[in-house]
């Protein structure tokens, strides 16, 4: 006879909205969420001076759930404090790393909600990536946790489409979403076995995607690529933190350049022959040389104003053409 779920003690354990959606499909469906941990309040505002709470801790407090933010998760005090909720089940979506006396703790483990086809795209940022690379095809993984990173034995899969036009913003959304459902029936397979879920080891003869954690120079465009590289890595970093490159205008002999935010192309399919970086206004329309064809901008952001069509940038920018766009080796 499968377990209630009043009988499953869980400990959740996220901080960004990602991991808000799991949450809430947990304990608006009745599950027995008895604590939650989460990140610090981080710092905000020009000083610092004033602290915000994770995505996570406030949907806990509205929901009126113990939440414990620990420094360090192996400080002694957390630990007996988690140890005290005498929890079954830990479920972990978007969170840091795991030490063994915490993700072993509960009698069923701890399992983990990743936005990956895993093994593919192990790594902070699973979304960004897949998107990157052009893949059609994501998904969300469950796992249980060990000694390391992303590499645990799959509970269960499932798939979703990246179409061709869609930008991170797209996937992170629908991901969410699909991450709360995987998440909330990976629970009912626990309570279903009492504990003894079947799950499978991770392929090891695959040539693994990785997902590093995306730094300000990661988002820096290389314009001497293929133009499908190009559109693909500007929409995979769109809108968030966004692709940039640098504007040099040296029309009048005096060399200057200023940061320029890309968050839209849109393939041509239009031959090109001119060195990488090279601009071409028609009308209201601006686009920029690659590899092997016109890449269309569409949407971007000059330095101290805000997002805005083509269109809407060239009208406050004159002489375009006499400026180029850096052609930058990674």
């Amino acid at each position: 006879m499968s377990m209630e779920k009043k009988d499953l003690r869980i400990v959740f354990m996220g901080t960004p909205d990602f991991a808000v959606a799991s949450l809430k499909e947990l304990v608006e469906n009745g599950y027995n969420v008895v604590a939650v941990v989460t990140q610090p309040d981080k710092p905000v505002g020009r000083h610092g001076s004033v602290l915000r709470a994770s995505a996570v801790k406030e949907y806990a407090l509205a929901k009126g759930l113990p939440v414990l933010q620990p420094e360090r998760m192996k400080d002694e005090a957390f630990v007996e404090t988690l140890r005290s909720y005498n929890a079954d089940l830990q479920v972990v979506v978007a969170f840091r790393m795991l030490p063994e006396v915490v993700w072993d703790m509960p009698r069923f483990g701890t399992f983990n909600v990743h936005a990956a086809l895993l093994p593919q795209y192990r790594g902070a940022a699973p979304i960004n990536w897949a998107v990157i690379n052009g893949e059609t095809v994501t998904g969300v993984t469950t796992f249980f946790l060990d000694h390391d990173i992303d590499t645990g034995r799959i509970i269960m899969q499932r798939e979703f489409g990246i179409p061709d036009d869609a930008d991170v913003e797209y996937v992170y959304d629908g991901l969410m979403s699909l991450g709360a459902s995987i998440c909330r029936d990976t629970v009912d397979l626990v309570m279903a076995n009492d504990g003894n879920v079947p799950s499978c080891a991770q392929p090891e003869d695959v040539e693994l995607r990785c997902a590093p954690k995306i730094f300000k120079e990661t988002c820096r465009i290389v314009w001497s690529q293929p133009a499908k590289r190009v559109y693909d890595f500007v929409r995979g970093l769109s809108p968030y933190p966004g692709t940039w490159t640098m504007l040099v205008a040296d029309a009048d002999g005096t060399p200057s350049s200023s940061v320029l935010k890309v968050f839209k192309t849109s393939k041509t399919g239009e031959r090109c022959d001119a060195a990488p970086g090279t601009l071409s206004v028609r009308r209201t329309r601006l686009f920029v040389a690659t590899a092997d064809e016109w890449l269309e901008i569409t949407e971007l952001q000059a330095a101290g104003k805000k997002r805005m069509s083509t269109a809407d940038f060239l009208n406050g920018f004159k002489n375009i053409e006499a400026c180029r766009l850096e052609e930058y080796r990674a």
